[in-house]
């Protein structure tokens, strides 16, 4: 499995935490995440991770900001791309099972990093029900 990881200065921490997660169960990991405090603007660091997501180069992506909001709304300007923003381990379950979710959107302000462990392992482990969710899928995207 690849996945690919991005975020902005309120992050740093999380992502280091997460990549070594990721890696601890063989997963090859495109870091494109800063790795300091300094003031950055999340954009830069979210559209690579939608740009993989979206061309299939990696199969999941996981972004991080302190609301988990403007990281949210800069991947889903991505087509075929479907961020979620999670705060727990029950919304992120169903962001995978519902929604089919490709990137998950991590409030590095609203969460501690176990919690968010645990919800990468969950994003990680959730396969898509399909079915009834899939209709409403397929009317996500817009032209």
């Amino acid at each position: 499995m690849k996945i690919a990881i991005g975020n902005d200065h309120a992050g740093p921490a999380y992502k280091e935490a997460i990549i070594t997660f990721l890696e601890s169960k063989g997963i090859i990991v495109s870091n494109y995440g800063t790795d300091t405090k300094d003031s950055v603007d999340y954009p830069d660091f979210i559209h690579p991770v939608a740009n993989d997501v979206a061309t299939n180069k990696v199969d999941l992506g996981i972004i991080i900001c302190g609301s988990g909001n403007g990281a949210a709304m800069t991947a889903n300007k991505h087509k075929e791309v479907r961020a979620a923003l999670c705060w727990n381990k029950e919304l992120t379950e169903l962001a995978r099972l519902h929604n089919n979710a490709n990137i998950l959107s991590i409030p590095a302000r609203y969460t501690s990093i176990p919690q968010v462990l645990a919800m990468v392992d969950v994003f990680l482990n959730t396969k898509f029900e399909g079915g009834r969710h899939q209709t409403r899928v397929d009317k996500i995207t817009c032209s």
